[in-house]
């Protein structure tokens, strides 16, 4: 379990390692981020939540958001707009 605060102050992701998935809730979908506008949600945190903790995670790893199509951290990391940056 891992402390991923953005969407929500207490947000939490599920990283199964030995499967390559995360769990990711409303933190991230694909191509797309989650809200931050609620009350207690912060867009800076919700960035830095997806870049320190799921990015390291390698873009092979299967991102399973709490709504819509799986994803992946590369696939992310590469056509994301919110992520334009770690694009190659």
């Amino acid at each position: 379990m891992l402390a991923t605060p953005g969407h929500s102050p207490g947000s939490r992701s599920y990283h199964f390692p030995q499967e390559q998935v995360v769990f990711v809730g409303d933190l991230l979908f694909q191509r797309f981020i989650g809200r931050s506008d609620f009350p207690g949600g912060d867009f800076e945190t919700l960035i830095n939540s997806v870049v320190q903790q799921i990015f390291p995670m390698g873009p092979d790893t299967v991102v399973y958001p709490g709504h819509g199509l799986s994803t992946t951290v590369g696939d992310e990391m590469q056509h994301n707009p919110y992520f334009s940056e770690f694009a190659q």
